[in-house]
This record gives structure tokens, C-alpha cells and sequence, in this order.
């Protein structure tokens, strides 16, 4: 009997070995929806369109499942995971954009008990290159957009390299050209930033108690860099067509609302993430050379750690509109879009519904009789694997209750957040150099079909 063959990580990244292109995707724009999983994906399709509809990077022609084990866990968390689309190598958790044997080591704090050291130091591995930095090395336009703060993970992944994901202070000082910490790798900067968490990149003062210490105002000196720099919709409306760089920053602490809270304010000012998209391709399609943009919808994943399912497809659907936004902006034939997620979480749909049931709703029949448990109490499609909301006893839920804007999912475990999930996820692909992305891969493979669809 033979043996079955098992492939190293080198053969296996070999059988994905990255297509001849007759022309480079002039583009690249590589939408993440961080924590958005298969069924996170689902159930934002049914919330939007139903069971047989679908959403719009659904819709994309090139599909493939990713593989998203980082370099020292079956689960892993976002610094790793997008710094492997990023460069092409497995890190460690916590790690981004370093080399596989950087260790990450949790961070000091300053006498404000803020996170600021970064602990790379000259034994602990070595900066991994980034597709925005190769795209920037080619003289393209480069951009980084989230719904989360401008220094998290996802983004930070992108242009800085750290042994630890919460020294965002460092982060924040590596995207500034000529000030200390500035990554080189960079040029003249990041053409566009674009995000929350103002108090990592503004010195601390009294209305500013988690501002940086170091007293550098990163701001003002990107403005000196020549950057706009706009801190509400109307002020990102403004921008006009002799914008070149811009940084936006749209909260002063923490991330970007959920959408549907954005939404629901008729006095927020932070724009959605499609006007962020919108506003990044005109600034970047400036530039005759072409662009590397990445667009996060990061806040799914802060749902979904809070097993509240309406908030995170609400997300899931607004990261939609982004990648309609773009298709209707550029052109394929010299374009690649990417959309995928980082890591999975332990969401799921279970019982037997009938179409065209509320997927926020409980489980019921056609005739709308709700399913029960061994105890006769009746339980929602979507619960969680883990999470905060595990009652002793299960109580009599009711569909109002379930389908409301702060209901919680039950969740199997309890813990005082829900976890990640370990399970593969979606990539859809369209345009310039897509038809390389097809089977089931491993998430530093879709670094080198990008950068070789993209010519870098």
C-alpha cells in the first residue's frame, strides 16, 4: 500500500507557483474583512438578499479557500494572518511583518500605562517586505484604508514592521517620512491613511490622556510632508483633485463605529467605508504608474469577539458596498480585486429553518413554530462556539428579543470574549491576473500570485 504523500510548506507553496501574465495588473486593490468567515459570509448574504441571492464579491468569478494557521498556532490571530497575504511569510501570532523566527514579545508601557516599546530588537528577527512597499519601490501610488484604528493589525501589516501588534505608537511613528522610527522602505510615505485611533499619532495633553507621550504631533508633520490631513466626512468630501497624500483620521480614540451605529447617528461624521474606497482610487488613480490600495472592513471581527451577530453582517454588508464601490470606479482589464478575510471565528447556523427565515431570528418552520431544545426553549440559527453569553439556564427567547440591534448569541463555552476561529476561509477574485487564484491555498501563496499579477 503506498503511502500517502504529506508536501512541506515549500512544495506545497510550489504547486501554487504564480501564473505568467501577459500584462501586470497595473492595480491592486486587496479588500480584507477581518474575521469574516464562510458563514459570517452566509449569513450577510441572507440578511441582505436572502438564500438565493448574493453579495457582490460573491459575485466575483475566481474563487479559492485559504488556509490560515500562523507560524506557532492552529488559530490565529490578525497580525500574522494578513502579514502573510502581505509578504508572503508565516509568523508568528502578534508578529507583523517580520521574519518567521521573530519572537513577539508583549510590550512595555510608559508612565501613562500606554503600550509604546517595541521590543525588535537586533536578535529578534528581521523586516519581511510588503506588497505596498514593493509597490512603492516601483513608484506606485499606495493606500491603506480601514474601519478599524490606522495603526491595528490589518493595516499596520501593510507599512510597518513590529514584533508586537499593541505598540501602535511605534506603528504610527513607522508611517511618518523622516521622523524617528520612519520605515525607509516607504519613500516619501503611504500616498493615503486612512482610519480611527487619532490618539496614537497626537501628543498627550489633558483632553488627550491617550495620546502619545513622546510629545512628536505625527499629524503635523505628515502636513509638512505635504498630506491633507481631515478628520470628518464633510472635511473627506472636500478633498479635491489637487490631493496627492492624505490622512484621515476619524476618531480620536478606538476604531471607527460599527455601521450600523453610523448609520443610525444622524450626527456622526465619519464617513462609511465605501466613500473611504471611493475617495482613496481618486487620489491613487493619479498616479500614471498605477496603485497598491488595501481596504479593511475590520470591525466584523470586534462584532463577531462580542457574538453580535447584527452588527458584524451589518459590516460584512458595508465591505460589500466598498468592493461595489470600486468595481464601478476602475477598470479590470488592468485591475485586480481581491477580497478575502484574515481568519474564521466560531459562528455558525444550525437547526432546520425554513427559507426565507429571519437569519437573526429563531429557528423555525414554515408555518413560523419556532424549534426547541430538549428543555422546550427555543434557540436562534446563529450561536456561537464561545463567548460571554452562556446562561446557566437557557432563557424563553422571543424573536423580537433575538432580532434586536444589542442581542448577544448564545454561545456553547463561556468565556469573557469569543475566540477566533481555526477554519479555512473565502478569497473571490476579478479582473487583471485572477485566474491564478482557484483550489484551497495557503495564505502566504496569495502574496506571490498578487505580486506576480501586479509585476512587482
Amino acid at each position: 500500500m503506498l503511502k500517502p504523500l504529506l508536501l512541506s510548506s515549500v512544495v506545497a507553496s510550489a504547486l501554487y507557483a504564480p501564473l505568467s501574465f501577459a500584462a501586470p495588473a497595473k492595480n491592486v486593490i486587496f479588500f480584507l474583512g477581518d474575521g469574516m468567515g464562510p458563514t459570517t459570509l452566509t449569513a450577510a448574504r441572507i440578511y441582505k438578499y436572502g438564500e438565493a441571492g448574493n453579495l457582490q464579491m460573491q459575485a466575483l468569478p475566481r474563487t479559492a479557500r485559504i488556509k490560515t494557521y500562523s507560524n506557532d498556532a492552529q488559530t490565529t490571530d490578525s497580525a500574522p494572518s494578513m502579514a502573510a497575504y502581505m509578504t508572503g511569510v508565516k509568523m508568528n501570532n502578534e508578529v507583523i511583518s517580520m521574519s518567521a523566527d521573530t519572537i513577539a514579545v508583549a510590550p512595555g508601557k510608559d508612565s501613562n500605562g500606554n503600550k509604546t516599546v517595541n521590543n525588535c530588537t537586533a536578535d529578534n528577527g528581521t523586516a519581511a517586505t510588503t506588497l505596498l512597499e514593493l509597490a512603492k519601490a516601483q513608484g506606485k501610488g499606495t493606500g491603506s484604508v480601514t474601519t478599524t484604528e490606522l495603526t491595528h493589525a490589518t493595516p499596520a501589516a501593510t507599512f510597518a514592521h513590529i514584533c508586537h501588534r499593541d505598540t501602535q505608537y511605534d506603528i504610527a511613528a513607522q508611517a511618518v517620512p523622516g521622523g524617528a522610527g520612519f520605515n525607509s522602505a516607504l519613500g516619501d510615505g503611504v500616498d493615503v491613511l486612512m482610519g480611527g485611533g487619532a490618539n496614537h499619532w497626537t501628543p498627550y495633553s489633558a483632553t488627550n490622556t491617550k495620546g502619545r507621550t513622546d510629545g512628536r504631533d505625527l499629524t503635523a508633520e505628515l502636513q509638512t510632508h505635504g498630506y491633507r490631513y481631515v478628520t470628518d466626512k464633510t472635511a473627506l468630501q472636500s478633498v479635491d483633485s489637487s490631493t496627492t497624500k492624505l490622512l484621515g483620521l476619524f476618531s480620536k480614540t478606538s476604531h471607527l463605529a460599527y455601521e450600523l451605529d453610523r448609520v443610525a447617528d444622524s450626527s456622526n461624521q465619519q464617513p462609511s467605508l465605501a466613500e473611504m474606497t471611493a475617495k482613496a482610487i481618486d487620489i491613487l488613480s493619479k498616479n500614471d504608474k498605477g496603485y497598491f490600495l488595501m481596504v479593511e472592513g475590520g470591525r466584523i471581527d470586534h462584532a463577531l469577539h462580542g457574538t453580535n451577530a447584527k452588527r458584524a453582517l451589518e459590516d460584512a454588508v458595508a465591505l460589500d458596498e466598498a468592493v461595489k464601490t470600486a468595481l464601478a470606479k476602475v477598470d479590470l482589464t488592468d485591475t485586480l480585486i481581491v477580497v478575502t478575510a484574515d481568519h474564521d471565528h466560531t459562528m455558525t447556523m444550525n437547526g432546520y429553518s425554513a427559507k426565507g427565515n429571519p437569519i437573526l431570528g429563531l429557528v423555525a418552520d414554515k408555518d413560523g413554530n419556532p424549534a426547541t431544545d430538549v428543555d422546550g426553549r427555543p434557540y436562534t440559527t446563529l450561536v456561537f462556539g464561545n463567548g460571554s453569553n452562556r446562561p446557566a439556564t437557557r432563557p424563553d427567547l422571543t424573536s423580537e428579543q433575538v432580532q434586536a440591534d444589542d442581542y448577544l448569541q448564545e454561545a456553547g463555552i463561556r468565556l469573557s470574549s469569543e475566540t477566533h476561529g481555526g477554519g479555512d476561509v473565502m478569497l473571490f477574485a476579478d479582473g487583471a491576473g485572477a485566474n491564478s487564484f482557484k483550489g484551497t491555498m495557503e495564505n502566504t501563496a496569495v502574496f506571490s500570485l498578487v505580486k506576480a499579477a501586479a509585476g512587482y
